[in-house]
């Protein structure tokens, strides 16, 4: 007699359920977004600081994407980064970020995006980020490898430290600020060149694509990495924190295996992961 154990985990019809509507409200929010934006498009709000803005473009998709959720999915839970929150009774929670790049956004520039990500029993099984401006959709579901538009993307080949062109980004405060600049002061004589995009979904994507060889931060939370983390490592990327801990708001660092530990080590030793 054989042994042959149930199978666990969401099914691969959940899986691409979870898909399709993240990729249909990824794809709604983000027409509106891209059309509706106003010519005087001003700050409704700010958070942790003067310059750690909300648009009204912001709440109004958070709103969209919520509206359609709570349609399609009703006994679901949603955690959004301009407030949304709801417990939800069906095991999956969907991890919403309605504008990531929201200075960009607010500046008119391209590089910001929709991002979407669906968990379930709080692992990531789908994940969608959308950039309209930019034309590229980067969709992902565990198991099943990453994909940007209609073509399968992967991570760079590791280069050396010192050939690798690293993305990073910076945090509102004026203090946190401060220290990562002197983190990358002290790692730019290091790797080949140090890219700031302003949208972190999108600099994990850019990595999967192979756009980056490498990135970290510190102060993301869930809703700006969900989505873009199993976007990299369905590519084939490493994704972490501090040495042998998960990706955090603490530090979030993504590479292809032999270059993630190589950085890895780096930012401990520079602290990357405080102020």
């Amino acid at each position: 007699m054989s042994d042959q154990s149930e199978p666990t985990g969401p099914s691969a019809a959940l899986r691409a359920e979870l898909l399709e509507i993240a990729l249909d409200a990824a794809a709604r929010a983000g027409a509106f977004l891209r059309d509706s934006r106003p010519e005087d498009l001003g700050v409704a709000a700010t958070k942790s600081s003067a310059v750690d803005v909300v648009t009204e473009m912001d709440i109004a998709s958070e709103k969209m994407i919520t509206g359609l959720l709570a349609d399609r999915r009703p006994d679901d839970g949603v955690l959004g980064e301009e407030g949304a929150s709801v417990e939800g009774s069906s095991g999956v929670q969907w991890v919403i970020d309605p504008i990531d790049g929201t200075v960009n956004y607010l500046y008119g520039l391209p590089s910001w995006a929709v991002s979407i990500a669906a968990r379930v029993h709080g692992e990531t099984v789908a994940g969608v980020v959308h950039a309209p401006v930019r034309g590229e959709t980067w969709r992902a579901v565990l198991g099943e490898g990453a994909w940007l538009n209609d073509r399968p993307v992967r991570v760079r080949p590791a280069p050396d430290l010192g050939l690798a062109l690293v993305g990073t980004g910076f945090g509102y405060l004026a203090e946190r600020r401060a220290r990562q600049a002197e983190v990358v002061r002290e790692l730019i004589p290091q790797v080949r060149d140090i890219r700031r995009g302003g949208s972190a979904a999108i600099d994990l994507c850019d990595v999967a694509a192979g756009r980056l060889d490498a990135y970290y931060e510190r102060g993301l939370n869930p809703w700006d990495y969900a989505a873009g983390d199993l976007v990299a490592r369905e590519a084939g990327a490493l994704t972490g924190g501090r040495p042998g801990e998960p990706l955090s708001p603490e530090l979030t660092v993504a590479a292809p295996p032999g270059l993630f530990e190589l950085l890895q080590a780096r930012l401990e030793e520079l602290g990357a992961w405080h102020d």
